[in-house]
């Protein structure tokens, strides 16, 4: 009989609930998002979020049930996101899980959001029968974080979906995380919210565009101090910022075009600004810059620590320039990069049952005084 958890996400801005069986089947997934409550503002409002959650918890976990043929009785355990995150958001979903894990009599493991992405690169090796080895270098890089781990397993690692994993932090953000930075571009260039799909869309138009039709701006690497495996991403925001002041008149025209929605993408996201030549340039130089300080670090940490694997999770994992630059580089330096699935890059519940899956088993439990903590380490 497979054991089966019942994952509850909450930690920003999207309400989600999963059930996964044996930290590696997905009955269900299902995830509600606030992108439009949020859009007008440009970012996270965190008293809309908590808000919103409340709203839609309920509701949520039950379809996620529904999805799965599950009654709340079927469930084994609970696993649930105490942190990182916004408090507020936390709190709901972890107030939530706790009900009814003690309403039910069932375990309830707390689960590190962290560790969540890491897993949903384990879920997509699992279910598309790649072969994942550790130890493996984690570039875990979304719009709150950007972070790099060296991850071990503790124990056996096989099952992988069953391993207990150690974490070492190796680098992170010193300032801006690389969703952060571009969501303020894309502010500051008045393209909507969220910024990184739509600059990744617009960027991979521009990439189409010769330079001798858009101007392609030169970006200097970025130069951190102290820790070689750090990040830096406010002087590459702040760059566009003088740019712009530089050559105004770069806003997108007000008239939008509509683009086929493809699986895994929201609804929201099919909707692009039309952008001068000069704009797009700007962008591709943009994310040229990002993606090549996420790639040149990590597998420079891949390759001081002899990792076997690099595991890319977060929201920006989905972004397509960064996908192609890892896969076209790290190949001829002999390492692997794995990606979860787009749906698996961005926060949902079936990593948080993933994750809570080996420590059920290590009898890792949480109690009943679990609260959350918004800046919660791996490491």
């Amino acid at each position: 009989m497979p054991t089966r958890i019942l994952g509850i996400e909450s930690s920003c801005d999207e309400t989600a609930a999963a059930v996964v069986a044996d930290g590696r089947e997905i009955l269900s997934s299902v995830v509600a998002s606030q992108v439009s409550v949020h859009r007008k503002y440009g970012g996270v409002v965190p008293e809309l979020a908590s808000r919103e959650h409340l709203r839609s918890i309920v509701a949520v976990v039950r379809e996620a049930l529904d999805r799965a043929a599950l009654s709340f009785q079927d469930i084994d355990a609970v696993g649930v996101t105490y942190g990182p995150g916004l408090v507020g958001a936390l709190l709901v979903g972890l107030t939530y899980g706790k009900v009814v894990a003690n309403a039910l009599g069932k375990p309830l493991i707390g689960v590190n959001h962290l560790e969540g992405h890491v897993r949903a690169v384990f879920l997509e090796t699992l279910r598309s029968g790649q072969e994942l080895s550790l130890p493996a270098v984690c570039l875990i890089v979304s719009g709150g974080h950007t972070v790099l781990y060296e991850a071990a397993a503790s124990g056996p690692a096989e099952p992988l979906s069953a391993a207990l994993l150690r974490y070492r932090k190796m680098g992170q953000t010193r300032d801006d995380a690389a969703g952060e930075a571009y969501d303020k571009v894309a502010k500051l260039l008045a393209l909507g919210y969220p910024g990184g799909p739509i600059i990744d869309r617009l960027a991979a138009d521009g990439a189409d565009v010769s330079r001798t039709q858009a101007e392609h701006i030169d970006f200097s690497p970025t130069k951190v101090r102290g820790n070689p495996y750090d990040f830096s991403f406010s002087g590459i925001k702040t760059a566009v910022l003088y740019y712009l002041r530089a050559h105004p008149g770069l806003q997108p025209e007000i008239q939008e075009r509509r683009l086929a929605i493809s699986k895994g993408e929201r609804a929201a996201d099919k909707v692009l600004p039309l952008c001068s030549l000069q704009t797009l340039g700007l962008l591709v130089s943009f994310q040229k810059r990002v993606v090549a300080e996420l790639v040149r670090r990590t597998l420079q940490a891949a390759e001081d620590t002899a990792a076997q694997s690099i595991l890319v999770s977060g929201g920006v994992a989905a972004n397509s320039e960064l996908r192609h630059s890892f896969e076209r580089e790290a190949e001829p330096r002999g390492f692997r990069v794995f990606f979860p699935s787009r749906e698996l890059s961005t926060d949902n519940a079936a990593m948080i049952a993933a994750a809570a899956y080996p420590r059920l088993l290590a009898g890792q439990l949480a109690g009943w005084d679990l609260n959350a903590e918004p800046t919660l380490s791996l490491a």
